[in-house]
């Protein structure tokens, strides 16, 4: 693996000063071409510009510092590549991985290094591997024969796919328990947990549900999968019978004289129907279905999240209803027990009443009375409440 730092030039020095000054910096780039030969470029904007032949509109896409969705553009000579952390350009014969120093990009990068091989530790391999049953073999070849550009951006999809699957089950791992103690103890520890972790799980819906839409794009259009045909566009664009097309092989800066098989099946998909893009279809497709299981994995997360705020939000009706009974029970006690003030105050005046001697048994009688007037009006108003519901019974 040859690794190296290169600076490559694209305008006269006083253009790339005068830009620089314009705020342009310089970014980290990893270059890895289809014979696996690594090149790390510390190259500014209009260099990537040039060298992949691409609008600056389709590099910003690529700005970590703006928020721009997942996305998947095929342009004549590229595909621009930006999928969360993962952002990319993709030629026929290269790829250019950004800051590929991330943690997040370095299993990007191992990946790219163990499917493009270079064509000594390809033959290794196969030598070694001669004894492996024929259904592996096929296999290989099978992938071995993709184009490279399709090789790079399977590396990508599967990279992202698997990502946002980590996280997904991390957050089920995380969810799950936090649910179940707050159903057995509704506090605002409790509470806040789930707060937080309902809005980690909003946020890594939107960007799942992202990916999903940019894959379910491409299936639903024929002409932008199509686009994404490097090797094919860049064939049809040179002779492709006789020596031409050997011409165009050797004449290659990045290839030189070494043909890959992903070249040649490139030139023979040309030969056939150029608007083929079943390849690709089933490559999506396979991805596509992948990223939806992750995607009906967070919606089922959610439907447990809102059933479980509903569960809760019964039991607060049920305790709220609980205080109201109480409430109720203690207004009608205290409107029962302003009968017995209504009693003292009738005796408590300082008027003269002729009964008021000899006659204590009348307060007796007076008491007795007004203390059944009181159950029964306390028996009253509770029967009243039950029949219209607001206490259970």
């Amino acid at each position: 693996m040859v690794m190296g730092r290169e600076v490559v030039p694209v305008m006269d020095p006083g253009q790339v000063v005068g830009l620089k000054k314009k705020g342009t910096g310089s970014r980290s780039w990893l270059l890895m071409d289809a014979s696996g030969l690594e090149t790390v470029l510390d190259v500014d904007k209009y260099a990537i510009m040039h060298r992949v032949h691409i609008h600056a509109r389709d590099l910003r896409i690529l700005d970590p510092l703006l928020s721009y969705p997942s996305t998947i553009l095929g342009r004549e000579r590229a595909i621009v590549l930006n999928l969360e952390h993962i952002k990319a350009i993709i030629t026929s014969e290269e790829v250019l991985l950004r800051d590929p120093l991330d943690e997040n990009v370095t299993p990007v990068v191992e990946e790219l290094r163990r499917r493009l091989k270079p064509m000594n530790a390809n033959r290794e391999d196969q030598r070694e591997e001669k004894d492996m049953n024929v259904q592996h073999d096929i296999e290989t070849t099978e992938e071995d024969e993709s184009p490279f550009e399709f090789r790079a951006l399977e590396v990508a999809l599967e990279a992202i796919c698997s990502y946002l699957a980590a996280r997904t089950l991390e957050l089920e791992t995380a969810v799950y328990p936090a649910l179940d103690m707050l159903t057995s103890k509704i506090s605002s520890r409790n509470l806040d947990r789930v707060r937080k972790l309902k809005s980690q799980m909003t946020r890594l819906t939107a960007r799942v549900q992202k990916v999903r839409d940019e894959l379910e794009q491409l299936l639903d259009d024929d002409d932008d999968m199509a686009d994404l045909y490097l090797s094919r566009k860049l064939a049809g664009a040179s002779p492709v019978s006789g020596s031409g097309a050997a011409s165009w092989f050797f004449a290659s800066p990045t290839i030189g004289s070494k043909i890959s098989r992903a070249s040649r099946a490139s030139i023979a998909t040309f030969r056939g129907d150029e608007n083929d893009v079943e390849e690709l279809e089933m490559l999506l497709e396979a991805y596509f279905g992948q990223i939806d299981s992750t995607f009906n994995k967070l919606t089922t997360l959610r439907e447990y999240i809102d059933n479980t705020e509903d569960y809760i939000n019964i039991q607060l009706d049920n305790h709220r209803n609980q205080l109201i009974q109480l409430e109720l029970f203690l207004s009608s006690g205290t409107v029962c027990m302003s009968i017995y003030s209504l009693i003292a105050a009738i005796f408590g005046m300082n008027i003269p009443y002729s009964w008021n001697n000899g006659h204590g048994y009348m307060f007796k009688w007076v008491v007795i009375i007004s203390a059944i007037i009181s159950a029964v009006l306390f028996i009253f108003i509770i029967s009243y409440a039950r029949f219209k519901g607001l206490v259970g019974s």
